[in-house]
């Protein structure tokens, strides 16, 4: 029988004791043999039903959404903690301590009385952090697994702030290279007008497939 308690009510430390019995000697053996690897993609897939849930405005579905966010995070702590490089303690840690510097209007006397100075402050003290010594290796740091409208958009906006601009051509479209130019292109249209090109192909491809729908009941009726 496992040393476990329950309880009306759980915290946050009792789902890192939770993890820590289903990865522990006599623990569930698919637990167990999980890695980094094998549960990525169930990380990203928790992050996208996040915001499925907030797009719904759903408070409910959000809390559930959240906590299997939340296990991700811990899931993959304690396969670090299992390995002895770091702990949950450790990542929370880690992101406290960032906070704090990249606040210092708030935790030190540097002053910023707009949302944009915030900004503008977040961003030079991440370069610092990061060690970038120039704008091409802070567009080189974004992340490549990002969705590709994502990374551009956050690509031209980094830009952007560093005064760069072209202008992008919308013919070719007979190649990949093209195609990948016209996309750019849209991204960048999409930035001028303050438009999210995520959002804005995600609800196309709504309307498509309610068009699609449509006439799949029209042909049918026939």
């Amino acid at each position: 029988m496992i040393d476990f308690i329950y309880k009306d009510k759980y915290t946050f430390y009792d789902l890192v004791d939770i993890i820590k019995i289903l990865r522990g000697e006599g623990g569930c053996p698919w637990d167990i043999k999980q890695t980094h690897e094998s549960i990525k993609r169930n990380f990203i897939e928790e992050t996208y039903e996040v915001i499925e849930a907030i797009d719904a405005s759903d408070s409910d579905l959000l809390r559930e959404e959240l906590g299997d966010v939340m296990l991700q995070v811990v899931f993959h702590s304690g396969i670090e903690t299992d390995a002895r490089r770091f702990d949950i303690d450790d990542v929370c840690d880690g992101v406290c301590r960032k906070m704090i510097s990249r606040h210092p209007h708030i935790f030190s006397d540097v002053k910023a009385d707009t949302a944009a100075e915030v900004l503008k402050n977040w961003d030079e003290i991440k370069k610092k952090e990061k060690g970038h010594k120039s704008q091409g290796e802070t567009l080189e740091s974004i992340a490549k697994c990002l969705p590709a409208l994502i990374r551009a958009d956050k690509v031209l906006s980094k830009a952007s702030k560093a005064g760069y601009s072209k202008e992008f051509c919308m013919s070719d479209l007979d190649t990949p290279e093209g195609i990948g130019e016209a996309l750019l292109a849209v991204t960048a249209a999409a930035r001028k007008l303050k438009i999210d090109p995520e959002q804005s192909l995600s609800e196309a491809t709504d309307r498509f497939i309610e068009e699609f729908k449509a006439q799949e009941t029209s042909d049918e009726n026939r």
